[in-house]
């Protein structure tokens, strides 16, 4: 019995073949799963047709014998024709038994009636009956001296034969005399035993005799069974080792292979069981790796914590939801406007707008980041009269033509023609630095570009910063605090406690000592809850209202 791929790879179908003419194929395109399922139970029907014709047969040949051996002979070996073996093949001998051999990958099966010394000696063979004691002498299953009794020879069973009662699937050899109708074994495929293939190694067909002892299999160490007898497994295309020590490590990894393999055949994915997963593997691998000394186990363990992380941003982003800070255990669930990717680049061209304003001006400031997300990836971006006015309030055309007398802008037309412009017909300005043949300062794909700048758009166009009419510092202030936040809206990083007080300075053209008077604007527009600037750090927290608009650092 054959277990073999079927159609395109990427589908995952199998199809199942038995060497037996009567039976048709079968082609399982849910996977292998299904089909392993199938084929064990092919054979169980043949096993159980097999016992109902009487079992193994006392007088017939051993199967293996019949291929030369090749089945537990080395394969330097096993194609030898001219009579001579190597000292450390096993000849045959023994009653004749039912056994099921499979394959390690479990994808072949093989029913033979065979030699109770090849069985043993056969790789993963499983005895199921011995035959009965023959009434006449049997003749030594040797290979006498000047015939040929190799199959096909004369005097041999024909290879096309097969079993009838028995329920054989091709003619693999006879007993020495004449065959007879019908006489044959049964050839299959393996994976572990099939399931109705649990009769115990001895058991007799015929109830009145008593069955022959079957000699046990060869073992190369004193603890070679048991060492067989543990579980192994298979995870990152990696074996499991049977002796791995602690135990408790080699089961768990062995767990986790099995549950990466159910996971992979999940109808839908679950983001957030994967990168649990991941976390698992990680901590295995890195045990693992001390256990062995194998470095290459710890770049596993890093790659699996670094997709543990990455999973769980997939996840963020897919769904928009972020949990609280870790330190004060689950905050309150909040629908960002930016994933951390994105805010990283919004973070970006904040960088950029004050490293690269061609004057210090809050309010050239605010037109350069405005405009450099509208052209971050061309170069080129529309903009209209009314995002101008909403920007920049009175002082538009004068920040236009700073801009344009520096070299840092160009309009395809005339100030007053931006100034008139409007959005079903809008002004498609130019930032020389950022046409693709200069050096990008900044990376941004279309749809982060597009995420960002409606961002920015949303912050300096908030109703309550419009309606206490904040200029262009406070509402540089209110972008960078947005920017710099932590899942529960506190500024800045943990670790440092707030955000540094010169940075936020630089960045909005103010002296240390001004940013506390723009923070308290903040706090009457309802954008901050408090502040504080003592000991040179910028302390405070986003109001809940605004709090989608964080920027997660």
């Amino acid at each position: 019995m054959r277990l073999d791929p079927y159609g395109r790879p990427s589908a995952g179908g199998v199809r199942v073949s038995c060497s037996r003419p009567a039976c048709a194929e079968q082609r399982f395109p849910d996977g292998t799963a299904a089909g392993r399922k199938a084929a064990i139970a092919h054979v169980n029907a043949h096993l159980a047709r097999i016992r109902e014709g009487g079992g193994p047969r006392a007088a017939a040949w051993c199967a293996c014998r019949a291929a030369d051996c090749a089945w537990h002979t080395p394969a330097s070996d096993a194609g030898r024709r001219d009579g001579t073996r190597p000292s450390d093949t096993v000849r045959c001998g023994g009653p004749v038994v039912l056994a099921v051999c499979a394959d390690r990958a479990g994808r072949l099966w093989r029913i033979a009636e065979m030699c109770a010394r090849c069985a043993a000696a056969t790789p993963n063979c499983r005895v199921l009956e011995t035959a009965a004691p023959p009434e006449r002498t049997a003749p030594e299953c040797t290979t006498p001296a000047g015939a040929d009794q190799r199959v096909g020879a004369p005097g041999t069973a024909p290879a096309g034969s097969t079993a009838g009662a028995g329920g054989g699937i091709a003619a693999m050899f006879s007993d020495l005399g004449s065959a007879p109708a019908g006489a044959s074994a049964s050839s299959a495929r393996p994976s572990a035993s099939p399931a109705g293939a649990s009769s115990p190694a001895g058991a007799s067909s015929s109830p009145a005799a008593a069955p022959a002892s079957v000699p046990g299999a060869r073992r190369t160490s004193p603890g070679a069974a048991t060492r067989r007898a543990r579980r192994t497994g298979k995870i990152a295309q990696r074996i499991v080792p049977h002796d791995l020590e602690p135990a408790v490590l080699r089961m768990e990894l062995i767990a986790l292979g099995d549950a990466f393999r159910a996971y992979q055949r999940r109808p839908e994915p679950d983001l957030t069981l994967l990168a649990t997963l991941h976390e698992r593997k990680a901590r295995a691998f890195a045990l693992w790796a001390d256990v062995s000394g194998d470095e290459s186990l710890h770049d596993e363990a890093q790659r699996a914590e670094l997709a543990a992380r990455t999973t769980l941003e997939m996840h963020q982003n897919r769904t928009g939801h972020v949990t609280g800070d870790p330190e004060d255990g689950d905050g309150p669930v909040v629908e960002r406007l930016l994933t951390r990717p994105q805010a990283v680049h919004a973070r970006a061209v904040l960088e950029y707008t004050a490293t690269h304003s061609p004057h210090p001006e809050a309010e050239v400031r605010l037109a350069v980041l405005m405009i450099a997300l509208r052209a971050a990836r061309a170069g080129t971006g529309n903009v209209t009269g009314q995002d101008l006015t909403s920007w920049l309030q009175g002082d538009a055309e004068r920040v236009l033509e700073q801009l344009i007398d520096a070299g840092w802008l160009c309009l395809p037309g005339t100030i007053a023609d931006a100034m008139a412009s409007r959005p079903e017909s809008p002004t498609a300005v130019t930032v020389p630095t950022l046409l693709p043949e200069q050096s990008r300062p900044f990376a941004l794909g279309k749809n982060h570009r597009t995420r960002v700048s409606g961002w920015a758009q949303k912050v300096v166009g908030d109703r309550k910063l419009r309606k206490k009419r904040l200029g262009a510092t406070t509402r540089l202030l209110a972008l960078y605090t947005a920017a710099h936040t932590r899942p529960d809206g506190r500024l800045g990083r943990p670790e440092d406690g707030g955000l540094p007080l010169a940075e936020v300075a630089a960045f909005c053209n103010l002296p240390p000592d001004q940013v506390s008077t723009h923070a308290d604007l903040l706090v009457t527009a309802d954008w901050l809850t408090e502040t504080d600037t003592t000991e040179g750090q910028l302390r405070g927290r986003l109001t809940d209202r605004v709090l989608p608009l964080a920027g997660l650092l």
